[in-house]
């Protein structure tokens, strides 16, 4: 095996600043008026609509369709955000391909869907641009305060609904930022104009939230004094444990979790300060792998490489966000385990990996072995609940929190949803289910 030569330093501002401004402009414009009128004449309107029972926050699609068609765009908004409150930022980044669009009835018959996620975008960006009168309006105070821990998807929906409901809401969480990875774990290019925090401004606007940014659970707040002076807590916690490579790993800006390089990204003043590689690895398979690597690319890197460990069939990141990774010049490695990070003179210089096969079911490493050539190394092969911080004892199924299907976990006051609840599909617009279902079974609870 070849020895790669020592790289350059990593650097930012590898791009002119009309080159970035191209690279991390929306990835998905909005539909023209005309264009979204166009959409909406085909869509069949259909009775029990498949497209409806695919989406997890069971949004009647073809009411909002149907009213987009007929120009009004503040009910087809309304249509949408009573379901789904974060139903602008889902238009962006929810996986339409395989869930309402692919459900799509039009896909039997011409192989193209209704293009859902757009005219969800379209009708959803009309109303934030001009939002008039407030949409909903909260019910009166009920007496009762609820402690949400965790502003990411999950959270944000479950105090928006608890707070319509008529409930004092506290939302807890670590960020200076609300938005979880809405605003801290998502492509750049797919929520471009600081959208996500226009919409939590929206959210907020019902009333009756009271925020506390910067406030850890297990430091600045515990969960046993919460059950205490709180009638009900709903935990939001995402994800904060990041999987490792389980190989030696420098810790430094050459090898790091991908999560960390996109959160970089995201909260970068411009994407000129971001230092990045010529020759970047990424380790993984999923969204969060597609997005570090698009954006390496993006960045100015000159060759990104995805290496995967099984097959294309089984990456988490969809064959839309594959085909997306290559056309934006990212190589795809299949069957390949890392072995070994080649470090010279403190300086990343490539990964070992390790040829893998499927024997009789199971995936195994062959004695085959590849090198490939890297200044920088990202990491993303999925990230871990950390129960420590709950300091109460809950009961965990995989890792995560148990609950029954509307949340409740096995403490009487305390429901979870998101990331951090087990038998979730990590979607943002799972977690959006998650908390207005719970907040829905809080209620009730609490009016027993």
């Amino acid at each position: 095996m070849s020895t790669p030569q020592v790289p350059p330093p990593l650097a930012a501002g590898r791009l002119s600043q009309a080159e970035y401004a191209h690279n991390f402009a929306d990835a998905h414009p909005p539909l023209t008026p005309v264009q979204a009128l166009l959409e909406a004449e085909r869509c069949y309107y259909c009775h029990d609509a498949p497209c409806t029972t695919a989406c997890p926050t069971g949004i009647d699609i073809p009411t909002f369709i149907a009213r987009i068609a007929q120009h009004n765009l503040r009910g087809a908004a309304r249509t949408i955000l009573e379901e789904n409150v974060l139903g602008g930022m889902c238009a962006r980044v929810c996986p339409t391909e395989v869930l309402c669009e692919q459900a799509c009835v039009r896909c039997t018959q011409e192989d193209k869907p209704v293009e859902i996620g757009l005219l969800q975008r379209h009708a959803t960006d009309a109303y934030f641009a001009k939002p008039g009168s407030p949409l909903f309006t909260r019910a009166p105070a009920s007496g009762k305060r609820v402690a949400v821990v965790g502003a990411g998807p999950a959270g944000l929906s479950c105090a928006h609904r608890l707070a319509l409901l008529g409930h004092a809401v506290t939302l807890f969480d670590d960020k200076p930022k609300l938005g979880g990875l809405n605003e801290y774990g998502l492509a750049a290019y797919k929520t471009v104009d600081g959208f996500a925090q226009k919409e939590i401004d929206w959210l907020l606007s019902i009333g009756g939230i009271e925020v506390r940014p910067k406030h850890s659970l297990g430091r600045d707040m515990h969960l046993d004094a919460l059950t205490r002076d709180y009638d009900a807590v709903f935990l939001g916690l995402g994800l904060a444990g990041v999987n490792t490579l389980g190989i030696a790993e420098p810790v430094d800006a050459a090898a790091r979790a991908a999560v960390d390089f996109i959160a970089e990204l995201r909260q970068a003043a411009t994407p000129a300060e971001v230092v990045v590689g010529r020759r970047v690895v990424v380790i993984g398979g999923g969204m969060t792998a597609v997005d570090a690597a698009v954006q390496s690319r993006l960045l100015g890197a000159e060759d990104v490489t995805m290496v995967y460990r099984r097959g294309p069939e089984a990456m988490s990141a969809s064959e839309f966000e594959q085909q997306w990774a290559q056309t934006h010049g990212v190589r795809i490695k299949h069957w390949g385990a890392p072995q070994q990070m080649l470090i010279a003179d403190g300086r990343v210089l490539g990964v070992r990996f390790a040829r893998t096969a499927l024997h009789d079911g199971r995936l195994v490493e062959t004695e085959e072995r590849f090198d490939v050539d890297a200044d920088m190394v990202l990491t993303a092969i999925g990230q871990c609940f950390e129960a420590q911080p709950l300091g109460v004892s809950l009961a965990l199924k995989g890792g995560r929190i148990a609950t029954d299907a509307e949340g409740q976990s096995s403490h009487p006051k305390i429901w979870a949803g998101g990331d951090c609840r087990h038998g979730g599909r990590d979607l943002t617009v799972e977690a959006v289910e998650h908390g207005k279902v719970a907040a829905i079974a809080i209620d009730r609870s609490l009016r027993a």
